[in-house]
């Protein structure tokens, strides 16, 4: 063979798309079957892995030409990925946050923009004949008609949608987990958020690469034009094929790594107008002070809160209460979330040990340690909060101190 088949770019792309692929196959092999997040992930290296290949295809050096000799049928198959890889990564981070995610019937809902772009191929181009299709091919009069510019448009800033959505419930993610842990500070969600950020800033870069294309048609500009010095627009494209590698080749091994031991929560109920007035009557039976006298004596007769691992199911359980119906008493009586009002009794507890003179000894630290607090920079804030001075003030003049 006295030709190359591919450049240096090109191989970036073919190495992205068989690592994807690899790591797709690894998480489906290994996974447990009731492990829905690796499905997901999976899903998502699966409909990636088409998307290096697709600009290969389309974009690649001499590869293209060998595709439009021998396999033209292939040309435009990879571009349903464009419509499925960001749906996936947010149905991942979800399925991560939320422990009974599930796929539901109005989530099929995010599978109409890949019937449209299926739609607007089919009239646009499958229905001429096999000789005009590859007239387009070769000239790339399709891929620069108003049609197809349009739908690249369209799904490369839907991507970026997709993206925002899953980092901004990521970002929400702690808000959330206060309802149902005591100590939220040992979850280390860094390499989720940089899994996300990582691929907003490739989906950025490539809506702006469409962006340029939609107004370079209707001016007639051609930003994508050679020009002797390097064309810019094409440095950002190449960027985005690099900074994806990157990407696959150390975030995902990052995630396998970590998200097994990621803290779900349960997903908040969404039952309909009929099933919340059903559950009306028995909501207010919860809602009156004996419910919430009864925990807060036990609360205080057993020290639950003394473990540093209580979760809103495991106080559920010794209460005998269902969790969601603790949860509620604890939101509407206590005006507090779980987070908020396991701690309480915990600064409660630290006040009394720093001024009992069997604790003379121990430092603060070795104090709300014994608690159930686990980070001296959340216990200093709770406690300044809720008592009105540092510990170490308490502990020298306990007098006019606020409580719980």
């Amino acid at each position: 063979m006295d030709f190359v088949v591919f450049n240096f770019h090109d191989v970036i792309l073919l190495m992205t798309a068989m690592l994807c692929g690899f790591f797709a196959l690894l998480l489906i092999a290994t996974n447990p079957p009731n492990n829905i997040s690796n499905y997901f992930l999976a899903a998502f290296l699966i409909a990636h892995a088409f998307i290096p290949l697709h600009e290969l295809i389309l974009w690649g050096a001499d590869f293209k030409l060998q595709v439009r000799a021998h396999a033209p049928g292939i040309y435009f198959v990879g571009g349903f990925a464009y419509y499925l890889d960001a749906v996936l990564l947010y149905f991942y981070v979800k399925s991560l946050v939320f422990r009974d995610f599930h796929l539901r019937p109005k989530d099929y809902l995010h599978l109409l923009p890949l019937g449209l772009f299926a739609l607007f191929m089919l009239l646009a181009f499958y229905r001429f004949p096999a000789a005009t299709r590859l007239e387009w091919i070769n000239s790339e009069a399709f891929v620069y008609s108003l049609g197809y510019i349009g739908m690249d448009f369209f799904c490369k800033f839907l991507r970026v949608a997709y993206c925002v959505a899953g980092f901004l419930l990521i970002y929400k993610y702690k808000d959330i987990l206060k309802n149902t842990h005591s100590n939220i500070e040992k979850v280390d969600i860094l390499w989720l958020k940089i899994l996300v950020m990582g691929f907003l800033v490739v989906t950025a870069m490539e809506a702006f690469l469409a962006l340029s294309k939609a107004i370079g048609f209707a001016t007639g500009f051609d930003f994508l034009a050679p020009h002797p010095s390097g064309n810019i627009i094409e440095y950002i494209g190449l960027s985005g094929y690099y900074a994806l590698f990157v990407l696959v080749c150390t975030l995902v091994f990052t995630s396998m790594r970590y998200f097994s031991n990621f803290e779900a929560v349960r997903q908040k109920d969404s039952s309909n107008g009929a099933r919340e007035s059903a559950k009306k009557n028995a909501q207010e039976k919860l809602l009156n002070p004996e419910y919430a006298e009864k925990i807060d004596s036990t609360m205080r007769s057993q020290k639950t809160y003394l473990n540093p691992e209580l979760t809103l199911d495991m106080l559920a359980e010794s209460l005998a209460i269902p969790a969601k119906d603790l949860s509620m008493i604890i939101n509407r009586h206590f005006n507090l979330n779980f987070y908020e009002f396991i701690n309480g009794y915990r600064i409660e507890e630290v006040q009394k040990r720093l001024i009992d003179p069997a604790n003379k000894d121990k430092t603060i630290t070795d104090i709300y340690l014994e608690v159930g607090f686990n980070s001296k920079s959340v216990f200093n804030t709770f406690f300044k909060k809720l008592v009105g001075k540092t510990p170490s003030e308490y502990r020298q003049n306990p007098q006019a101190a606020g409580t719980k």
